[in-house]
């Protein structure tokens, strides 16, 4: 039998870390627990997400090969959270495979998060 691990944390490479968990943890509402040059985290007691410092990281061409991964999120209103997030620093891709039930976004450092409505 293979043993069962428990989820801790998703790591995200990027340039800036506290920089990238102020904007993460003002989408999520969670708290900043730990900030350092080299490394930043945020969570709500049950969920973390940590920020590790790779000034030589590169974002990826979308739509494109390179993405290695990208967040899902749901909110009641996706026009409202879509304007908050860019007002934080997020950015717009032209190019939008979700039609008008979700768009993509990137991060200030350009990775992908998909905001999706929250299912009635």
């Amino acid at each position: 039998m293979t043993t069962t691990a428990q989820f801790l944390a998703v790591n995200i490479d990027c340039a800036e870390p506290k920089r990238l968990a102020e904007f993460y943890a003002a989408v999520f509402g969670y708290e900043i627990q730990h900030v350092e040059d080299e490394y930043a985290g945020i969570g709500d007691g049950t969920t973390s997400i940590y920020f590790q410092r790779n000034p030589e990281r590169e974002a990826a061409v979308w739509p494109g090969p390179g993405k290695q991964f990208h967040l899902d999120v749901r909110v009641p209103d996706v026009d409202r959270a879509v304007a908050d997030y860019l007002a934080l620093g997020a950015t717009k891709p032209d190019f939008q495979p979700g039609g008008e039930n979700w768009t993509v976004l990137a991060d200030p450092e350009g990775h992908l998060f998909c905001v999706c409505p929250t299912r009635e």
